[in-house]
């Protein structure tokens, strides 16, 4: 006799308690009963014979064999998806849902520009955003939780791909009565002996800023960190150090009457790219090329600083249209 299979909702309920850690919560987010829920569950165990769950007062863990089940569940759930957003991609290009995953330091910078427009120009386009650190986003990637991640590139990850957008450089930003206040061209060793103020860890920010850092010969003040830059900026005007800022962010974090000013570095000044990360098997390549033109549209006569761009090869070797 064949062996019982697992449903895709029992594998959707397992995926589901493993990202909530809580019945409840997870009952919630999949839009089901709580009892609902906790059957689908028992109902995999029993089917498989395993546990798959440990469950306690006060809170859900997953047996080691239950995490591995989850992992491989997320890539089937994935895959599923990506038939799906096949056929309703083939029938309108870059429509239906998309879930896209922004680090912190583009999102407030580059959405408020990308939003509108998209919102005008694809009505059909459902996106769906999650804004969180790098390593965050490339395991919700990887397991099909979301379809792709606006970030800094490379990311060096075995199985994604990337298409890149823009490069921006950094931009030194200081209390205004600093000596390199409004400097421009400033050498990189200027940063030489001077503390500078740097996001916590986990911010892919921070580990490009820290080896700016190392090649100036500047040191952070690493008493004190930050989740965001704009405290960070505050930290600035407060005259607790010098920052770096990607330049998208300079509009909206170093204004007038802040006390603030900037100043920018000679070339080859230290820069970043930017640029779309997905799964190299994902099955809607066109409509993420697609999405690329529609953020690089956005960006001309916002005030955001583009440096040319030399296109990237995918990490996996897949083939990626350069002309997006």
């Amino acid at each position: 006799m064949a062996q019982p299979q697992p449903t895709l909702a029992q594998l959707r309920a397992l995926v589901g308690v493993a990202d909530h850690r809580h019945f409840g919560r997870a009952a919630a987010a999949l839009h089901v009963s709580q009892p609902t829920l906790s059957s689908a569950v028992a109902a995999l165990e029993r089917t498989l014979g395993i546990q798959l769950v440990e469950r306690t007062t006060r809170s859900v863990l997953l047996t080691p064999v239950g995490e591995e089940i989850v992992r491989r569940a997320r890539g089937v759930l994935g895959a599923l998806d990506d038939i799906s957003q096949l056929a309703m991609s083939a029938r309108a290009p870059l429509s239906g849902d998309i879930r896209l995953g922004v680090i912190p330091t583009v999102a407030p910078y580059l959405l408020p520009r990308l939003l509108p427009s998209l919102r005008a120009r694809r009505p059909d386009a459902r996106l769906g955003l999650r804004e969180a650190q790098t390593k965050p986003l490339l395991e919700e990637l990887r397991g099909g939780a979301l379809d792709l991640a606006l970030l800094a590139l490379p990311t060096d990850e075995p199985g994604i791909a990337e298409l890149p957008l823009y490069d921006e450089d950094f931009v030194l930003v200081a209390p205004v009565d600093h000596p390199m206040a409004g400097g421009a061209g400033l050498p990189l060793a200027a940063l030489g002996g001077q503390e500078l103020l740097l996001l916590e860890d986990g911010h892919c920010f921070r580990a490009q800023a820290l080896d700016v850092c190392r090649e100036a010969g500047a040191r952070e003040r690493s008493a004190l960190r930050a989740a965001s830059l704009s405290t960070i900026v505050q930290m600035v005007a407060g005259g607790l150090g010098l920052t770096l800022v990607p330049a998208a962010a300079v509009g909206v974090e170093v204004g007038e009457g802040r006390g603030l000013a900037t100043a920018t570095f000679r070339d080859p000044a230290p820069r970043r790219r930017i640029g779309l990360a997905f799964r190299a098997t994902s099955a809607r390549l066109a409509d993420w090329s697609l999405l690329a033109a529609e953020i690089r549209d956005a960006l001309p006569g916002t005030g955001l600083p583009v440096a040319p761009v030399t296109p990237v090869a995918p990490v996996t070797g897949s083939a990626v249209p350069r002309s997006a």
